[in-house]
């Protein structure tokens, strides 16, 4: 007896002790929680005799046995005895409840749950549908909270359109008076070549002279402008009218000069003939005189 006892001692060692239990009584189930001082690692053994399920909880002890009652459909009384390695339970049940055991994760912890098939499929369907809930009992959105939504996005869009066209109009003027000085410019630029054209009308009602050539020292050849002619004419000791030009007029000092190459003899002959008929002390006639005598000739050729 004495070695048997020695024996058994290491395997008491190693052996969880159930500090606790407790009764869970449910509507659908009977839970009954065991919690141990270490892990328990043990073996559950499980066996069935007419109304009673017995359970063997190896290597696992318990101070004294405990007798507990429960007004229960799926459990009516539990007995939970110490027996030499291993601790049994005892539980009186109806012959439809089954036994379920489950550790928890840190094995400090067992669960053994009493249950029948018709509780357990209701469990199972309450947990489908938890996962599948019916979505055809779920309220649904009234088309007035969905009319109101697209009004709010649609006023939310004409105000962007909005602020659009009143940072464009903003931005806008700057650049017209910009573009408006600029446009101003250029046309006061065309505006002014044209009114310069027009005073040049305006004022080719009086003689000025285009170019002018001195002879010798009585005499010099002057094309005068007026209207929109340009006459050539001879002024000095006497004052004649050389020649007209209309759209002909020369342009510069060089188609002056080549103008007056062509007409080389015609002036030679024109002073040698004034000097004879002209005498030596006669004063030279003021060109404000001409340019009278001009505009006369002029308006007279208008009229004809």
């Amino acid at each position: 007896m004495r070695y048997l006892l020695l024996f058994l001692l290491p395997l008491s060692l190693f052996a969880s002790k159930i500090l606790s239990y407790n009764i869970y009584d449910r509507t659908d189930r009977v839970d009954l929680m065991i919690t141990f001082d270490t892990p328990y690692s043990g073996v559950i053994k499980q066996s069935r005799r007419n109304s009673k399920i017995i359970i063997k909880l190896e290597n696992a002890s318990i101070e004294s046995p405990k007798i507990k009652k429960v007004a229960s459909r799926f459990l009516s009384s539990l007995t939970i005895t110490p027996m030499q390695g291993e601790t049994q339970i005892v539980a009186n049940v109806p012959k439809s409840v089954k036994l379920l055991a489950s550790k928890t994760a840190d094995g400090y912890g067992l669960r053994l749950r009493f249950t029948d098939n018709a509780a357990q499929k209701a469990d199972k369907a309450a947990n489908t549908q938890q996962s599948n809930p019916d979505l055809s009992n779920l309220p649904t959105k009234k088309d007035d909270n969905m009319d109101q939504s697209y009004a709010i996005v649609i006023a939310i869009l004409l105000l962007g359109i909005a602020i659009l066209f009143y940072l464009k109009k903003k931005t806008t003027p700057a650049q017209y008076k910009q573009q408006t000085k600029k446009d101003e410019k250029n046309s006061t630029w065309l505006f002014n070549e044209s009114t310069q054209e027009q005073t040049h009308t305006q004022n080719s009602n009086e003689v000025a002279i285009r170019f002018q050539k001195a002879l010798d020292t009585n005499n010099s050849v002057v094309m005068l402008d007026f209207g929109r002619e340009s006459y050539l004419v001879l002024m000095g000791n006497g004052n004649i009218l050389l020649d007209k030009f209309h759209d002909n007029q020369p342009k510069s000092q060089q188609e002056f000069e080549s103008i007056l190459q062509t007409r080389h003899e015609e002036l030679e002959q024109f002073l040698n003939t004034k000097e004879r008929e002209a005498p030596f002390t006669q004063e030279k006639e003021p060109l404000q005189a001409y340019k009278e005598r001009a505009a006369s000739l002029v308006y007279g050729d208008e009229q004809l």
